[in-house]
């Protein structure tokens, strides 16, 4: 068999991850540790070989990679100090480069230099749209973000936006399960689709994989409240959205729906305060952090911050409060808009190969 290394992707790995790839012998203490790996060919070991020697084409369509939830106990066990959890990360990184569309948002998002053009893209989307409606301008008298940026236009500009970003992320995953199917061939005899589209989701929604981390069994309770919290905040801006056509809007203060909005806040809050504490302050269990990584997370933290800032300011009908409206708009943008091109995509490659791995019987 002709072999035909990648060294554009070695080369990647080795600095996204921060792992000395040719440090690796073998030994396959990786596979052994892992509580997730399946016994029939397990990871991360044989992805340890095909990254050492660039083989592209195998790791793009490698479903345990997403299996892996980077517990840390490859690394923590890895008897060279190779970490091949932060080597996944990097795999991980390397699937959003290649199916994302158009792929220039990808590298955007991946390098430091284009941050610049990264935050200018929304300021100047939401200027524009605000530009149009015909409210650039600070309103007088009490605070009322409808009369800065009517609802219509907030409402339709960022749907229509969020539309296109579903079309991409729709043929970037029909993409992925070809190659998923090409790397992996279902089998004659495989499971409902549908099942494996129930169990996959239900995983994915209580995190029970998380449970089996011994190194890092902080991730568990950390990720489990920002990806609720997060989920919370969507379900209630959606409402929100849906309130201000046929009902009352804004909300009280004490208004069911504003103290949950308040709750699932402070649970991103917290979530992501845990994860950043750790990346600084005991780097060796939390991995490998790069500038992927620190973008999704500040820009989680800061849409959390801003949020809360924008609601006090309001209810003291400061006029700082459109100033933090505009700020924490920019990042919704960055979370939402930009979700197919950062870390975010992770929770939807993730959720599409568990649902592959069930389906062809790899992962019940």
């Amino acid at each position: 068999m002709n072999i035909k290394p990648d060294i554009e992707l070695i080369n990647f790995i080795k600095k996204d991850s921060g792992s000395s790839l040719k440090s690796c012998f073998q030994c396959g203490a990786c596979s052994v540790v892992c509580e997730l790996s399946p016994d029939n060919k397990p990871f991360p070991r044989k992805e340890m070989i095909w990254a050492s020697w660039g083989l592209k084409e195998k790791l793009l369509g490698d479903p345990d990679i997403w299996l892996c939830h980077q517990c840390g106990d490859c690394s923590t066990h890895c008897p060279r100090g190779v970490k091949p959890g932060d080597v996944f990360s990097s795999l991980r990184h390397m699937t959003y480069l290649h199916y994302a569309k158009p792929k220039f948002f990808a590298t955007l998002l991946s390098n430091p230099k284009y941050l610049p053009v990264v935050l200018g893209i929304p300021v100047a989307f939401i200027l524009l749209v605000i530009f149009m409606a015909g409210t650039l301008r600070i309103p007088e008298g009490n605070v009322n973000f409808s009369k800065f940026f009517p609802h219509l236009y907030l409402n339709i500009s960022f749907t229509f936006l969020l539309f296109l970003v579903i079309i991409s992320m729709i043929w970037s995953m029909k993409k992925f399960w070809k190659d998923l199917s090409r790397q992996i061939p279902v089998p004659g005899k495989k499971n409902s689709l549908i099942k494996s589209f129930i169990q996959a989701v239900s995983e994915v929604f209580s995190h029970r994989k998380f449970r089996t981390c011994s190194s890092q069994s902080y991730r568990f309770f950390a990720h489990f409240i920002v990806f609720w919290g997060f989920i919370f905040l969507l379900v209630l801006t959606i409402f929100a959205i849906i309130s201000t056509i046929f009902f009352h809007y804004p909300f009280s203060f004490w208004n069911p729906v504003k103290i949950l909005g308040n709750i699932a806040g402070i649970m991103l809050f917290a979530g992501c305060s845990i994860l950043i504490y750790k990346r600084i302050v005991d780097k060796n269990s939390a991995g490998h952090s790069n500038y992927f990584d620190w973008v999704f997370l500040i820009s989680f933290y800061i849409l959390t911050i801003s949020g809360v800032a924008t609601e006090i300011a309001r209810f003291q009908n400061s006029i700082s409060a459109y100033y933090i409206y505009f700020f924490h708009l920019v990042f919704v943008f960055l979370t939402i808009i930009y979700a197919p091109y950062t870390k975010f995509g992770h929770f939807i490659y993730r959720t599409v190969a568990i649902i592959f791995s069930k389906y062809i019987g790899r992962d019940t």
